[in-house]
């Protein structure tokens, strides 16, 4: 598999949050690809992996845990943020220890979401 490069995955099924994202992140210089499913994404690694995954955690399909967890067992080493609608401390417990660097529930401070990009490694 490839090293990572600079650019951000962004994983969520809402074309809108998916659009506001890239906007963001285009404004700060950062090259961004969207993929609307985890199986989608799953299915771009072999063609390198990006600086870090912006996953949400309400997928259709495997869901945003399931491909922290997929990610972990398979030895993909790539940061991940989760952003979720439904945030519980529970939740992001399960998230941290499935390897998520950061967890944002929605509404999130895009300054907040920018450092945990930056800090990602």
């Amino acid at each position: 598999m490839a090293k990572a490069s600079g650019w951000i995955a962004i994983v969520d099924d809402d074309p809108s949050v998916l659009k506001a994202l890239r906007r963001l992140l285009r404004v700060r210089g950062i090259q961004a690809k969207t993929y609307a499913t985890a199986e989608e994404f799953v299915a771009a690694l072999p063609d390198g992996l990006p600086r870090c995954v912006i996953i949400d955690l309400q997928l259709p399909g495997m869901t945003g845990l399931e491909l922290l967890q997929h990610l972990k067992l398979t030895s993909v080493e790539v940061p991940a943020i989760i952003i979720t609608a439904r945030g519980d401390a529970g939740t992001r417990e399960r998230c941290e220890a499935a390897g998520a660097i950061a967890f944002f529930s929605k509404p999130f401070s895009n300054a907040a979401l920018l450092a945990a990009i930056d800090a990602a490694k």
